[in-house]
């Protein structure tokens, strides 16, 4: 086993037992109905544990806000990255992913950090 499987065990071990429930909510874009004029969306939803907190001072700037969260996932738990087009929802309030970084070892996702704004 090498080291990016151990740090993706690890990563999941930790955040399983330390995280919360939430639900990343991943959004592809549907059809257009032209009575509406709306663009319709389909949703799928992973229910996972993550660590949520508060963003630093230091990390305001023009794209992240004071009232920002963060939310840590083990890349393991989902199917896909999620992008700036899906959303979270911890507790019935939905978030919008405003960025994703991804932590990596050796090329393999470990985890994802997702900035949210509710």
């Amino acid at each position: 086993m090498g080291l990016a499987q151990s740090l993706e065990k690890v990563a999941g071990t930790v955040i399983a037992k330390f995280g919360g429930d939430v639900i990343v909510r991943y959004v592809t874009a549907g059809t257009y109905n032209t009575a509406t004029g709306a663009l319709t969306e389909t949703t799928s939803d992973s229910a996972v544990k993550g660590v949520l907190e508060g963003v630093s001072k230091g990390e305001v700037s023009g794209l992240i806000q004071a009232e920002d969260k963060r939310l840590v996932v083990a890349a393991t738990d989902l199917p896909s990255a999620p992008g700036t087009k899906d959303r979270v929802v911890i507790s019935t309030v939905v978030y919008q992913i405003i960025t994703v970084n991804t932590v990596e070892q050796e090329g393999i996702a470990i985890t994802f950090e997702l900035i949210l704004r509710g």
